[in-house]
């Protein structure tokens, strides 16, 4: 009979071999290099364990080569092994040079792995170069010549450029220029009457300017989608500017009469000065008199004389303005 201790260590030398089949069916990839040579992929069993230590995962290589020997593409399994450790999509890459070359696109693995590794989805922008993408603009306010506002909304028609995609301007871009030439557009029309008949003109006008240039995607159409009509910005303007100078006179004119109030008091204060200068001379002249009559200048009839004519003088100013009854 069979003892505990011989069961023990055959249970052990089985689980050992299970273990180490396990670690070299890990290393040595079998069904993965049996379903390459299946699938006509020509890659050697020493490359997949190869591709184990160096970790990277077998499974995502094979697949992708099978899948580009299938569509006919002629791939590499050390550019698709490099693509990968530069942190690439390699399943995404093989994906869009199938698309590609379905529909004639010109693309190559270079350029494809260039696009993904800036940071783009190359399976996405070849989508894009086969069905275009339409983008909404958000909604646009500019002001034609007369005065009143408008808000656009346009429809941007785009189609990726394959050429562009590595270092080309992305959609923000394109939208940021295309509300520039619809304002433009706007601006330029003498009323807003001329846009709101004709809104093709805008489409027009913004497609001739080449919006596209340095960016990744070709436009194809400009279609503006609505048109509303918002204030009349020169209306604001021109009351704002009658507000303004309205201020502005009222300022002058309170400036002038606080210089006509200053000169009033400065004319007071100059004829109370000339009567008080008058009363001074007048209280000199009995003086005058007395020096004149020590002097012997003046007689006592030239006196008198003078004496009478200050009363006739008296008598006709009393005539001239009489007292008022009470």
């Amino acid at each position: 009979m069979v003892s505990f201790d011989s069961m023990g260590m055959i249970a052990l030398i089985c689980f050992a071999g299970f273990v180490l089949l396990l670690l070299i069916f890990y290393f040595i990839p079998m069904g993965l290099w049996f379903s390459a040579l299946v699938s006509g992929v020509r890659i050697s069993l020493l490359q997949l364990v190869l591709m184990r230590w160096r970790k990277v995962p077998p499974s995502i290589i094979v697949s992708a080569m099978i899948e580009g020997t299938k569509a006919g593409l002629k791939l590499n399994a050390n550019d698709m092994e490099a693509h990968y450790l530069a942190g690439g999509n390699i399943t995404n890459v093989v994906h869009a040079l199938v698309s590609a070359q379905k529909a004639n696109i010109n693309l190559d693995f270079q350029m494809a792995t260039a696009i993904d590794l800036a940071g783009r989805d190359v399976f996405e922008a070849v989508q894009m170069s086969v069905n275009p993408k339409v983008i909404n603009t958000p909604p646009v306010s500019a002001v034609a010549k007369d005065g009143i506002q408008l808000i656009a909304k346009a429809r941007v028609t785009v189609r990726a450029n394959i050429k562009q995609l590595v270092g080309g301007a992305g959609e923000e871009t394109v939208l940021a220029r295309v509300g520039e030439g619809i304002v433009s557009s706007i601006g330029s029309s003498e009323t807003h009457k001329v846009v709101l008949e004709n809104p093709d003109l805008i489409s027009r006008a913004v497609l001739m300017k080449g919006l596209d240039a340095g960016t990744a995607f070709e436009i194809l159409s400009i279609d503006i989608a609505d048109i509303d009509v918002g204030k009349n910005i020169g209306a604001e303007l021109q009351m704002d500017q009658a507000n303004a100078d309205k201020n502005i006179a009222q300022a002058k004119a309170e400036e002038r009469r606080a210089m006509a109030i200053a000169l009033e008091q400065e004319n007071r204060a100059k004829a109370q000065d000339a009567r008080a200068r008058v009363i001074e001379a007048e209280a000199e002249v009995p003086l005058a008199i007395a020096e004149a009559f020590r002097s012997g200048n003046l007689g006592i009839m030239d006196y008198y004389k003078l004496k009478n004519i200050q009363a006739d003088t008296t008598m006709r100013e009393t005539i001239a303005k009489p007292t008022e009854k009470k």
